[in-house]
């Protein structure tokens, strides 16, 4: 009888355990068939590296329809970011000063100089930060990175902001907010930020192009210090030296625009593609994407896409080099402009200045006369880079062949999204 019972309890301890092992192969079952029904599509992530691509080098206009409109807010994060540093500064200011205003006049004092370097700092600081978060591709970094920059644009409300009113500061920052989702949305976003990248990158080359500029710096000295030039500087109001300072921008834009057209029109022809091009590829989302003899025509949006991609990276080279010209003529000013020579040079002019709705301890003269040297450097400069051979071989070139890249790429995708 023991042993009828001990053959039982054997033979039930081995069905439990057939039981047992089988559920185990139907759960390993049910996660494989998950998988199967679940997979990761390298295609779609090829696609979507693309798409990043092209949105990095400022060319929205490419991307298929709808393509702009997915995953805004985790595109808007580095925008969000350097939007929060500003608010974490203007924090900083209102917590030191108790005013939403920035209002230094006379000799500053300790607290107003360490105001004057946060105002130094809040922009430079602000593009590191988005620079540094549009690195991240990790979803879950930039939503704690989103949650984060919010919760500073919250505080700033309370304790920052650019009014004493909460109400203000909450419909102003909440239209900011607003304008970055649409910007993302729209891919002007993704313009302004290639613009970014591509100034700070122009910083680089900014003292080659400054050797260029050195004939012009040495004109406008003689500028500097031409007594009817500050007269004109210490009277003519701010509004409407911004009406002289944009006509004269536009005519030096129009020298650019038009050098880049004619440099561009003949790369975009369907039968300006070359087999070379391709090569260039290389290491690229579009490496292995499958590819056409021939170029199919761009369209309107496309084309200004590229021409303003071009001429826009023209542009805010020769002005980065134009603005830190004018900043060796203000730090000139700084150290040179006397009371003594100010009262002379204006007549008794402001030794204050307005800049931004900021008052500034910089005579206001000396921040006008800087405007308009600035301006004439960038003029000088832009017509230089239409005529200047070794400018187009060092600048324009490189910027040219980076275009043939661009467009293999846009076939390659178009291509590729054409045919699912």
């Amino acid at each position: 009888m023991r042993q009828g019972h001990e053959a039982a309890r054997n033979a039930g301890t081995e069905r439990d355990l057939v039981m047992r092992l089988a559920d185990d192969d139907s759960a390993l079952l049910r996660r494989q068939a998950r998988q199967v029904q679940c997979p990761v599509n390298p295609a779609s992530e090829q696609r979507l590296a693309a798409e990043r691509w092209f949105l990095q080098h400022g060319l929205p206009a490419v991307l298929r329809p709808g393509t702009l409109v997915r995953r805004v807010w985790y595109r808007s994060v580095p925008a969000l970011a350097a939007f929060a540093v500003t608010m974490a500064f203007s924090i900083v200011v209102v917590s030191v000063t108790g005013k939403h205003t920035i209002d230094i006049d006379g000799s500053p004092t300790r607290t107003e100089w360490f105001i004057l370097g946060i105002v130094v700092l809040v922009l430079p600081a602000a593009a590191v930060v988005g620079w540094l978060v549009s690195r991240a591709e990790n979803p879950r970094v930039r939503a704690a990175i989103s949650a984060v920059a919010l919760a500073v644009a919250a505080l700033s409300t309370v304790f920052g902001g650019p009014s004493a009113f909460i109400v203000v500061d909450v419909i102003v920052e909440g239209v900011v907010i607003v304008a970055i989702l649409l910007c993302t949305a729209t891919g002007i976003g993704s313009i302004l930020g290639w613009a970014v990248r591509v100034t700070l990158a122009n910083l680089a080359s900014a003292g080659s192009m400054l050797l260029r500029a050195l004939p012009v710096m040495l004109l406008t000295v003689l500028v500097f210090f031409n007594g009817p030039v500050w007269t004109m500087a210490s009277t003519v109001s701010r509004a409407r030296l911004w009406m002289a300072l944009l006509f004269l921008f536009l005519i030096a834009a129009a020298f650019l625009v038009s050098s880049t057209l004619g440099r561009v029109r003949p790369i975009l022809q369907p039968e300006a593609k070359q087999p070379e091009d391709a090569e260039k590829l290389t290491g690229t989302p579009f490496e292995t994407l499958p590819d056409r003899p021939r170029r199919v025509p761009l369209s309107k949006a496309e084309q200004a896409n590229v021409v303003f991609v071009v001429a826009l990276s023209q542009i805010v080279q020769v002005l980065t080099v134009a603005v830190v010209t004018g900043l060796l003529f203000l730090t000139l000013g700084l150290i040179l402009v006397s009371p003594e020579m100010l009262a002379g040079l204006t007549g008794n002019g402001s030794s204050d200045g307005q800049l931004l709705g900021m008052t500034l301890p910089i005579p206001d003269a000396l921040i006008q006369v800087t405007m308009f040297l600035t301006s004439l450097t960038f003029m000088y400069l832009a017509a230089r880079a239409v005529g200047d051979k070794e400018y187009r071989g060092q600048y324009l070139d490189p910027l040219i062949d980076d275009l043939r890249l661009t467009l293999v790429a846009r076939d390659r995708y178009r291509t590729a999204t054409a045919a699912r």
